[in-house]
């Protein structure tokens, strides 16, 4: 059996977490740098505000209708998804974590267990234990769990938030009632060429013949057919080592001068080198890219790349940030005003086997220096210790002008008992 483990309006339920007044009431949270909206809870969808509204054009609407609005807070978002996923691990050791909100579970040996029960137990222990309420799916197969997920998410009161899926009359009724744009993994193009073959619901496409699913879509379909049909073909994904690493960001304003160019190059590239020891791998190719504001026609635009390669592979923060420095100031161009930029390393090898070099080699100082750094920024929880040419106050400049405090993540926001 899988069980997919959803946390309900996830960021919303974090920021609820810690400020319980917010509970019942509308909440939207907004892009990097407060541009648009990604999430929303469950009040502020029903009060009609679309995902991905521009903040400045919907301003009057959620101010009119009291909807809170939040910036992106990361760090206090990815240590309650770190939460809710470690709650999770003691329940099965195979857990596959879908998304910071969603993680798929697999029970092998659980044959005599009570699954009703069992996911009543998750369920609570994350509520009690983070805050956050979730809804729990269990069926033979991943994609079934997905259909079991909904279920428990759309009728609450009926399912108590858990839906099994263990019996094939519970199947074929989920199948008849899901429409087909809304199985995982069918996407609107999809679902469109299926309504054409008269395919509305995810029963009707379980009943297509297989080999009409492999000729006009790709074995992929195939196997998300199989699973529906109660037929396990879609297993738990391994953790595997990223191919390439990038760090992109926009800016918080738009900047025409070499100098805070260099500075964003630098810290992208700082990340991506921490990235790259965190897999213990190394990166023989770096490719660095600046791009203008594409949305203001009326200004000069300019978008270029540049990729450097390396005598030797290194995860060293101090060579990667160099040359990444020394390409965004090739492809800079005067008097264009830059709004994005980013860092990528690719043509990753392990740093235990790779090919050396026979008259150029990495500086030996690196590896403990980049141990040291790492082991001191991991102890302090933040980036305390950087490179000379970077930013000594923030790590990402983005404009979060209304970002909750980081309750979990930092000790001069922690929650204080008066």
């Amino acid at each position: 059996m899988y069980a997919l483990v959803d946390c309900n309006n996830f960021y919303a339920s974090c920021e609820r977490t810690f400020n319980p007044s917010l509970n019942g009431k509308p909440i939207a949270i907004l892009s990097n740098n407060d541009g648009c909206v990604i999430s929303r809870s469950d009040e502020a969808k029903a009060i009609g505000l679309p995902m991905g509204a521009p903040i400045f054009k919907w301003e009057s609407f959620c101010k009119a209708h009291q909807i809170h609005v939040f910036s992106s807070n990361y760090p206090l978002y990815g240590d309650m998804s770190s939460r809710v996923m470690k709650i999770l691990q003691q329940f099965t050791p195979d857990v596959e974590v879908y998304s910071i909100d969603e993680a798929f579970l697999q029970f092998k040996g659980f044959e005599n267990y009570d699954f009703q029960d069992y996911g009543s137990q998750m369920r609570k222990r994350i509520l009690k234990w983070t805050g956050i309420p979730t809804s729990v799916g269990i069926a033979p197969t991943k994609a079934l769990s997905k259909v079991a997920n909904k279920i428990a998410r759309k009728f609450p009161k009926e399912t108590q938030g858990v839906y099994v899926m263990d019996s094939e009359e519970k199947r074929i009724k989920a199948l008849k009632w899901l429409a087909i744009e809304d199985v995982w993994g069918i996407g609107r193009r999809l679902a469109k060429r299926l309504k054409e073959k008269q395919v509305y619901k995810a029963y009707h496409f379980t009943q297509l013949p297989d080999d009409w699913v492999r000729k006009h879509f790709s074995i992929t379909e195939l196997k998300l057919k199989k699973d529906l049909e109660g037929i396990e073909s879609m297993l738990l994904d391994e953790v595997e080592n990223k191919k390439a690493i990038a760090t992109t960001r926009s800016f918080e304003y738009t900047f025409s001068d070499i100098d805070n160019i260099k500075e964003r190059i630098s810290t992208f590239a700082t990340s991506c080198a921490e990235k790259l020891r965190k897999q213990q791998s190394s990166c023989y190719v770096i490719l660095v890219t600046i791009s203008s504001d594409r949305h203001k026609t009326d200004a000069p635009q300019h978008r270029a790349s540049k990729i450097i390669n390396l005598s030797y592979p290194t995860d060293s923060t101090l060579i990667i940030s160099h040359e990444a420095v020394k390409a965004v100031t090739e492809i800079f161009r005067t008097g264009v005003k830059y709004k994005r930029a980013g860092v990528i390393v690719m043509g990753l090898v392990p740093n235990d086997n790779y090919q050396l070099h026979l008259f150029e080699h990495e500086n030996p100082k690196h590896k403990p220096l980049m141990a040291a750094i790492d082991l001191l920024n991991k102890k302090y929880q933040t980036h305390k210790i950087k490179l000379g040419n970077q930013d000594l106050n923030r790590t990402w400049k983005m404009r979060q002008e209304r970002l909750s405090p980081r309750y979990t993540t930092n000790m001069n926001d922690i929650l204080k008992v008066r």
